[in-house]
């Protein structure tokens, strides 16, 4: 019996090594097999056989399709899972504009330069900065090319990587960046203001002039390619980001999506109201904006500029904006702002999901299902409120999810 238990579990050892074995072989068959699209992308057959020579999936990554495992999904983001008072916490801003406004002296010409040359204020690429790698102090975990050749075989957007690891390739066979220096979070962005590898080429900017785009040890490239970034976006000089505002006491914050946009005058002639005696220029009120409640009808209001948007293509998170946003006023101002967070509580990715199918099932809502209460997700919540004789807050809560489920 102890013989055969032995030999047994030999076996399982054996075969479970084999599998391995056969995973990673078929890897690197995979690998292999891109050297067509990395040669015609520019990358040589030495770049390509040293970058992928003994390279090895991660399987440990998040988001990725692995057969006979359970789908495990990309880890829940801090913008999407934290209620506002804990993204935007006061803490963090007061100390990253407290630094900010020490890097403002120290590159002063640089940023003087480029917001001349983009129209993006320095305090936004700063802020960006601050935001993504907290000013270059927070040292990326992962190997760039490991991870962009690890999502490109078994991740769920497998087309996009492939594309990613290329370029990676390409960057490496320029000479900008040794491969010990080029790290990146789990989904493939790298440098100090978190560019994946295509954005490098479609918004990198040498700004320092010595040949190279460098966005992993020149600040200076760094700032100018993330303005760069937005400019390429639709960054309009001379327009805030947003205005905090009042809203008034039966505002329908259903209407916080978007696709309704009226000048701001309009809003303000609706009963909005610029907190703290905040007067508007003709120009202002001229600009279009639309409506954000973070916290629903609770917590504070803002009226959101086209550069609230374009910022927002950095990062596709409402919190993330109004960190970058407020970050780079308190790097000029000292105020908070001005209507505190309410303490609300954020629902669990899963519930927002089943939040969202509801709202699906009755029509309400049209969006993807991610489990992310952004714009659409709180107005759809709204909506719902209002045809179920609830309080309209639009804020995703338990009791009513527990009204939506109950309605099949």
């Amino acid at each position: 019996m102890m013989w055969r238990a032995l030999i047994a579990a030999v076996t399982v050892l054996t075969c479970g090594w084999s599998s391995a074995h056969a995973a990673d072989a078929a890897f690197t068959q995979f690998i292999a097999s891109l050297w067509p699209e990395a040669q015609e992308a520019g990358v040589s057959r030495a770049t390509f056989d040293q970058q992928t020579r003994g390279l090895e999936p991660d399987y440990k990554l998040p988001d990725l399709i692995l057969p006979g495992r359970p789908a495990t999904g990309a880890p829940s983001q801090a913008e999407f899972v934290q209620v506002p008072a804990d993204y935007v916490r006061e803490a963090s801003i007061a100390n990253l504009a407290g630094e900010g406004r020490r890097l403002l002296q120290k590159y002063s010409a640089a940023l003087a330069k480029i917001e001349k040359s983009s129209g993006v204020p320095a305090t936004v690429m700063l802020a960006i900065w601050g935001r993504e790698t907290d000013y270059g102090r927070y040292k990326l975990p992962y190997d760039l090319v490991r991870v962009l050749a690890t999502q490109a075989y078994v991740g769920r957007r497998k087309d996009t990587y492939r594309n990613e690891f290329i370029l990676a390739l390409k960057i490496l066979g320029e000479g900008v960046v040794a491969r010990k220096d080029m790290t990146s979070s789990w989904a493939g962005a790298t440098g100090l203001t978190q560019f994946l590898p295509s954005e490098y080429y479609k918004h990198g900017v040498d700004f320092d002039g010595d040949g190279r785009i460098d966005i992993w040890h020149s600040v200076p490239d760094a700032l100018a390619s993330a303005a760069q970034q937005l400019v390429n976006k639709g960054w309009q000089s001379g327009v805030r980001w947003a205005y905090e505002v009042q809203a008034p006491a039966k505002v329908d914050c259903t209407v916080g999506v978007p696709e309704v946009t009226k000048p701001i005058g309009q809003w303000l002639r609706e009963g909005f109201v610029p907190v703290r005696g905040q007067k508007l220029s003709a120009a202002e009120q001229a600009q279009p904006a639309s409506l954000l409640q973070p916290e629903g009808i609770y917590g504070p209001a803002f009226l959101t500029t086209k550069n609230y948007f374009v910022i927002k293509e950095y990062n596709f998170s409402d919190l993330y904006v109004l960190f970058v946003g407020h970050l780079s006023d308190r790097m000029t101002s000292p105020l908070p702002f001005a209507t505190p967070w309410s303490a609300s509580k954020q629902l669990r990715t899963r519930d927002v999901e089943a939040m969202q199918r509801g709202l699906t099932r009755v029509g309400l809502y049209k969006d993807k299902i991610d489990g992310k209460a952004g714009m659409q997700t709180r107005a759809a919540l709204g909506a719902y409120q209002k045809s179920a004789g609830l309080k309209v807050d639009c804020w995703p809560s338990e009791e009513v999810l527990r009204s939506i489920q109950a309605a099949r």
